[in-house]
């Protein structure tokens, strides 16, 4: 979680009805707004370290470059939210402790043995986080939202991905259909971890339930993160 893919198609129109609508506002001092920037702190110093690692594996310098500069945007979006929560009076630090188990079994659980793995979590998995976030973002008092949106927003590259990715399951069915399973492996446990950290955290979970309007919402929130999830498999070749 943290290294951003592309909107899905779909999700622009969906934001757009969204803001259209009388959607409940979370006021800018609702206690889980420090919660929420510091579980998103976490998982973007967290990718920033990952892909930073991954780079090295990269078997070309344009992919080295690619995943370097995708880590770069993810210390970028660490530091506009230290920022936003010490203008909170919030220690970033402290803030994050309560989500590093979460977020570090999601990487452990997840973690790429391959070069082909490494692009597809990059592409999908961690664009399931962002899914999530975008999902209540037009609740949120318009200040809190502007700075989810920012440090949401895609880091780039994602077209090189893509064409390598593609490109390699064109090429060998085998490596297609270990994807596939990746994908969906990348997805199971990206809810199990966004499930846990709802049910450790109260004012996040009491967030998450408003800005979705009541537990069936948060349900609802959840199968749209499939759809999306799906269409980012469908990108790469991986249907």
């Amino acid at each position: 979680m943290g290294a951003h893919s592309p909107e899905p198609v779909t999700d622009e129109a969906r934001q757009s009805e969204a803001e259209g609508s009388d959607t409940v506002r979370i006021a800018f001092d609702h206690p889980g707004v420090s919660e929420l920037y510091a579980v998103l702190a976490y998982g973007e110093i967290s990718a920033f370290y990952r892909l930073a690692e991954d780079a090295r594996t990269a078997p070309s310098m344009q992919g080295r470059v690619a995943l370097a500069s995708m880590a770069a945007a993810e210390m970028s979006h660490f530091e506009t939210l230290v920022q936003a929560l010490s203008d909170r009076g919030v220690e970033v630090y402290s803030a994050m402790d309560p989500f590093v188990r979460a977020l570090d079994d999601y990487h452990a659980s997840t973690n790429p043995s391959t070069w082909m793995e490494v692009l597809v979590k990059a592409y999908v998995g961690d664009g399931l986080a962002a899914d999530f976030y975008r999902e209540i973002a037009h609740t949120l008092d318009p200040a809190v939202a502007s700075t989810v949106r920012e440090v949401l927003a895609e880091t780039g590259h994602s077209e090189f991905v893509v064409h390598e990715v593609s490109k390699q399951v064109s090429a060998s069915t085998q490596d297609k259909a270990r994807l596939m399973l990746w994908g969906r492996r990348l997805l199971g446990e990206a809810i199990t971890q966004a499930q846990y950290v709802l049910a450790q955290r109260e004012s996040l979970t009491d967030l998450v339930i408003t800005a979705s309007g009541d537990l069936n919402g948060v349900a609802a929130l959840f199968d749209r993160m499939q759809e999306q999830h799906a269409e980012r498999m469908r990108v790469l070749g991986l249907v």
